[in-house]
């Protein structure tokens, strides 16, 4: 990947959709080691994530990881779900985070050199387009080694540049070692401002849990989680 000392760097990470990659790959995401990780790759303006809520619950599952990031060097940016019943009289949520990120890449692009996004949603293709015509360059992180792959094709072929999830996953993977943390109450959970292990244990607490929270939104909106065709991606590249 190509990235020089000087570049104004910004992430922008499709919450729901990196995780869904990550887990399809069999592992989660150490979100302290992906931020020191691209930060010493350039000058890092900014971290943004970016997730809905699922506010009606007494205990969200999402709720210590957003805590942990926004205390830890993240911009997070979220807004609550909203839950419609659909024609069949199914009960849906709605957690769509597409335009908050869009509109956030639009207004920093004048200030960046190189932006990296951390989706497989073929919509931001014609974003990344918007964005190259300022000048900045784009990077995209997903997955093409899941089933199906993770990232669509036209967004995969506008970035500058594709970085393969598992080819991070040695500098950014959590580590196994201690299993998962035991779920806590939230008064009894270690305060999000500490890093290292306590803080890292608060954001995750049993696999589940997250799990739980992520599935609710992935359901939401299964058109913006990569290709839906798992032979779409072998007959385009």
């Amino acid at each position: 990947m190509a990235f020089y000392p000087q570049e104004r760097v910004a992430l922008f990470i499709d919450g729901s959709n990196l995780y869904a990659a990550a887990r399809a790959l069999g592992f989660d995401i150490d979100y302290k080691r992906l931020l020191e990780h691209f930060a010493s790759k350039g000058h890092l303006i900014r971290a943004f994530y970016y997730t809905a809520l699922l506010e009606d619950q007494e205990y969200s599952p999402i709720r210590p990881l957003v805590d942990w990031l926004d205390y830890n060097g993240y911009t997070m940016v979220t807004k609550p779900t909203k839950e419609f019943t659909d024609s069949a009289g199914r009960r849906k949520i709605k957690g769509n985070m597409d335009i908050e990120l869009a509109i956030d890449v639009m207004e920093m692009a004048d200030r960046l050199d190189h932006i990296v996004l951390f989706s497989g949603d073929g919509d931001f293709r014609r974003l990344v387009e918007a964005v190259q015509r300022k000048g900045v360059r784009v990077t995209v992180v997903s997955t093409v080694r899941s089933q199906p792959p993770m990232v669509a094709d036209e967004l995969r072929r506008q970035a500058d540049t594709f970085i393969e999830l598992t080819d991070l996953e040695p500098v950014i993977a959590r580590s196994s070692q201690g299993g998962h943390a035991h779920h806590q109450n939230r008064e009894e959970r270690p305060h999000p401002t500490q890093n290292g292990e306590s803080g890292q244990a608060a954001i995750h607490g049993p696999g589940h849990d997250l799990d739980r929270g992520y599935d609710s939104l992935l359901e939401s909106d299964e058109d913006s989680v990569g290709q839906k065709d798992p032979d779409a991606y072998r007959r385009t590249a």
